[in-house]
């Protein structure tokens, strides 16, 4: 393999180490190795089940060496195939001839050798293996990652539940909020996403050249093919999907591309959110001994792990939007322009798992900066008017918008200012002393108990 300093690719290059739990998933290796053992697994099922007199059940030792054949492929495998493709030039057909020479020294296999990828097009292999890859990134990787940030939110907003934070609707001073609810809508807007990417089902198919089952039907009509399929489909872990042209139409790989898209979209909104607060004090990062800044102002920490994220989200997004609006397209029964699409799928989720790694690592860093924030909030009384105009409108008074905004709008507004204002109100004195009573850190309604409940 060349040196990572001349990798095309930053997954293979700079970030190699990031993407490491993937590469045994979407590499070319992952997806020989689950061809591999859906042509296995599909030669077994028809010796079990499908009651073809020419392949009769497998003894116990035949399925175990049949099986190890998938569970124990190697790097070498993968050169073998990649060297008979060179013969072949076709990737598929030389995972065929992969396993028959693999079985070719077993004498009770001897007669079923032909049954390898009986009655199947490459596409009855590819899909299964593609939903299998999927699956296993969903499960195995994205969902603990995005669980563990999702914990780690959470956490934060539990912690900082009642510090009051000065809101900033379209970059002006807000009603508060605290720093613990902004945190939980984040917390709650994953959640969602989350249940939505698990939820997506995985469909495969294994009906044929264009779907029909024609070989099928031609060499055992007796056979109930739609339903074998599903049982050896459903037997894979995935779903069926009964109605296909020679490929699986990919409306899956579409759904959970949109359900991941969304998800790193609502963490590109939290990244900026956040790098904002650093900005503007909220938050203190940690220092790391040794870390530059800044190449040429020394006193600088930069939000780079923010940067990052909301970077490498980016480029997932623009690959998952690709494959939403392509996968499901294909010309009449087939074209080939999913094919080399398909093999870009690791590279998205690549890029999530590296933005998903600077952004824990970047939250991990913060530290909230409570007298900043506190500040703010004192220097921010105007945020009271919509306190006191919705208690004059409760009690009849005058056009109570009207007042506030003369006295606030574009205008500093002190505590004593707002005092003054408030005293003269034909209030009646308990909630005219409310008012008087209120800070800007004390306007700040359920958010306590909201971000305690996330």
């Amino acid at each position: 393999m060349s040196h990572p300093l001349l990798a095309l690719s930053p997954l293979d290059g700079r970030y190699a180490a990031k993407v490491e739990a993937l590469r045994p998933i979407f590499s070319e290796f992952g997806l020989m190795q689950r061809r591999v053992l859906v042509e296995i697994r599909w030669l077994i099922a028809l010796s079990d089940e499908a009651g073809i007199a020419e392949v009769a059940p497998f003894p116990v030792a035949v399925r175990s060496a049949l099986a190890a054949i998938a569970d124990d492929f190697s790097i070498a495998d993968g050169e073998r195939i990649k060297a008979i493709e060179h013969g072949t030039n076709h990737d598929v057909k030389a995972v065929e001839y992969f396993i028959k020479e693999r079985i070719g020294g077993i004498p009770e296999l001897a007669a079923a050798k032909e049954f390898v990828h009986f009655a199947c097009t490459s596409e009855d292999i590819n899909n299964l293996a593609y939903a299998l890859m999927l699956r296993d990134a969903r499960d195995r990787v994205l969902l603990p990652t995005l669980d563990a940030l999702s914990s780690r939110l959470r956490a934060i907003a539990e912690a900082f539940a009642a510090q009051p934070m000065l809101s900033r609707t379209h970059g002006q001073t807000a009603s508060p909020t605290t720093l613990g609810k902004e945190i939980a809508n984040v917390v709650a807007r994953l959640g969602r996403q989350r249940a939505q990417i698990a939820n997506v089902d995985l469909l495969g198919k294994i009906n044929g050249a264009v779907g029909n089952y024609n070989a099928h039907v031609v060499a055992y009509p007796e056979v109930d093919w739609p339903a074998f399929a599903q049982r050896f489909v459903e037997s894979l872990g995935l779903v069926f999907n009964a109605y296909t042209t020679q490929i699986e139409p990919h409306d899956c790989i579409a759904e959970i591309s949109d359900a991941t898209r969304r998800s790193n979209t609502i963490l590109i909104d939290f990244a900026r959110d956040i790098w904002g607060y650093i900005s503007l004090g909220y938050f203190r990062q940690t220092l790391k001994a040794g870390e530059v800044g800044s190449s040429t102002m020394p006193h600088k920490v930069n939000p780079i792990d923010f940067e990052n994220a909301e970077g490498n989200f980016g480029i997932a997004n623009a690959l998952f939007e690709h494959f939403s609006a392509k996968l499901p397209i294909s010309r009449w029964q087939r074209d080939l322009t999913d094919s080399t699409v398909l093999r870009a799928l690791g590279t998205a989720f690549g890029h999530t798992l590296i933005a998903l790694d600077s952004l824990s690592k970047g939250v991990a860093k913060l530290q909230v900066d409570a007298t900043r924030i506190d500040a703010d909030l004192d220097a921010s009384w105007e945020v009271l008017a919509e306190a006191v105009q919705t208690i004059m409108r409760r009690h009849g008074l005058p056009n109570p918008y009207e007042q506030l905004k003369t006295l606030t709008r574009g205008q500093g507004i002190t505590r004593e200012s707002l005092r003054v204002f408030i005293e003269v109100l034909a209030l009646p004195e308990a909630d005219k002393q409310r008012l008087l009573d209120m800070t800007p850190g004390g306007y700040t309604g359920l958010a306590e108990r909201l971000a305690r409940n996330i």
